[in-house]
Formats: structure tokens, sequence, C-alpha cells
């Protein structure tokens, strides 16, 4: 059994970027760590970590190694877990990534009411607002917006993500109104952190790309629609968190002939997890929920 130790203290250094960190998620100390590491690279006969100058990374083998270490322990939870019965009703934990302006506002009603209905689950959600690949980071699910898809992990579609550029009454008496995407250049920006600078706006029968100035950035969107109250600039929001300032005139939609790209609101699921019951019983949970419709301060246009 050393070998699933050593896989594990593995997998956990690589997610948490540091064998003190995976010791504390772990409840070891640093040195086991470490020593477990050693053991696994002397086993495979290869170096899994470099160092930097802030943190440890990965060798190329370490990351080619690690989806696939990650599949292996997830077969083998799957193996040996005790199955659910309907006597004890549902079982398990899950481990949730999610966004955080969409969690507060909606998402974490969902899990909690989740989580009340089957009170043998145990829960634990983490708030991120990056894409992140359920795999390699150790969630069962993971709940975003951005487009990214990863190996072996299944998306499931779960609601449209409708965005608006706007801008306060201010900024826009200030400034010369854009007319098309390509009169951003030379705007202040208000940028969404993981999005970036290039932003993409749909046209009758394409999209087109514009490289902006951000002069104000975050990774939450509730700080973005602040910024853009003040006229700090044109920002890009989530339609439903912008949607009673529009309706109240304090902002303003710009370029509405040219709509932001949308996204979807997805699940991402790491396929060997949806053979647990709990998850493939939560997907279907949040699923219906989304369903069913949102609330219109929450996500109009569902």
């Amino acid at each position: 059994m050393n070998i699933l130790l050593d896989i594990g203290a593995f997998l956990a250094t690589a997610r948490a970027g540091s064998f003190s960190a995976a010791g504390r998620d772990l409840g070891v100390a640093t040195s086991v760590i470490t020593k477990r590491v050693k053991r696994l690279e002397e086993h495979l006969n290869t170096q899994l970590f470099v160092r930097t100058t802030r943190r440890l990374a990965l060798t190329l083998d370490g990351e080619r190694l690690r989806p696939r270490l990650q599949l292996l322990v997830g077969e083998i939870e799957e193996t040996l877990a005790t199955p659910n019965t309907h006597e004890l009703g549902l079982t398990g934990s899950l481990r949730i990534k999610a966004p955080t302006t969409l969690t507060s506002m909606f998402f974490g009603d969902i899990c909690a009411a989740f989580q009340a209905a089957n009170p043998r689950v145990k829960m634990e959600i983490v708030l991120i607002d990056r894409s992140v690949n359920p795999l390699e980071e150790g969630f069962d699910v993971a709940i975003g917006a951005l487009p990214q898809s990863y190996a072996y992990v299944i998306d499931h579609p779960l609601c449209p993500y409708p965005r608006v550029l706007c801008a306060s009454r201010d900024y826009l008496a200030s400034r010369k109104r854009p007319k098309t995407p390509t009169e951003l250049v030379g705007h202040e920006c208000i940028t969404f952190h993981t999005i970036g600078t290039t932003w993409t706006f749909q046209m009758e029968t394409s999209t087109i790309n514009v490289e902006i100035t951000s002069n104000f950035t975050a990774n939450d969107s509730r700080v973005l629609l602040a910024a853009a109250r003040q006229g700090l600039g044109l920002a890009i929001l989530p339609r439903f968190l912008a949607q009673s300032d529009l309706d109240s005139g304090a902002l303003e939609e710009v370029m509405p002939e040219f709509p932001v790209e949308p996204l979807w609101v997805k699940a991402s699921v790491p396929r060997i997890k949806m053979n647990k019951v709990v998850v493939s019983e939560f997907i279907s949970y949040v699923q219906k929920r989304f369903s069913e419709g949102v609330p219109d301060q929450v996500i109009p246009m569902f």
C-alpha cells in the first residue's frame, strides 16, 4: 500500500504547489510528504518536480503522469467505496469548484438544498473564478462558464450566461461613444482577470476579436461592477449582475448591435467520477434546478 500513499502525496503536492501545503491537506508532516514523493520518483526512475523561485513545478514526466495517476486513484476509490443503499439514503462526499459571484447569488442555494435533502452527503464548496481541470485538482465537479475543456472530463451544459458591454453615463459623456468594436481602441476598459484583454463580439455571420487596454482588472465581477459605476471605463459584465443598473440608468449598454460573445454555465466532471452515485445524482439535481428557470435578477433570458 506504500505506492498508493506515495501517489497520493505526489497528487496532493501537485495540487497544493508545495510539500508543506500538501502535508497540511493530508494531515501529515512535510517530511513525510517529501519522503513519499522521493520514494515514488525512485520507483518510477524519474524526477516529478523541479523547484522554481516561488513554488514547486511539475516536470514534463510529472505533467504526463498526473492525470493518469489521478484516474487510477479515482478508480481505486470507487472500487473500495461503500455502496449507497436505499435504506441509508444517498451517501458520499462531493468536492465542488464554483465561481464566486454566481455561487453567492444562486448556485450556493442549490448546493445547500441538495445537502439538506441528503444529510448523509458531505459537501465542500471551493470558490475559484479561473478555469479548473477537476481531474488534476481533485474536484468531483467544477462549475464555470469559461470555454476551456479538458481530457477525460465530461462537460454538462446547464444554462446560457449572457454578458453585456456597459459603462456609466458619466464615462460615456466624457468620451466618444464607441459604435463598433474597433473603436474600443483607446478607451479605458475594465477587465475580468481570467478573460484577459481580448474581447470577442458577434457580427452577422462571424465574430470579431479586439485587443483592448485595461486600466482596472479583478477576478470578481462585483468588483468590476463597482468600478463601472464609478465611471472608470467600459466593462463586460454578466447581464444578471448589471441588469438592475441598466434598468435604473446607472449603466448604459454599449454597442448592442455587436453582442458580446455568450458563454454557457456548465458542470465539468472527471469521467471516472460519473461512476459515483452521489456525483451523478448531484448533476441530475443541478440540471433540473437550472432547467426550471433561474430568477430574473440572477440570470435573465434563460
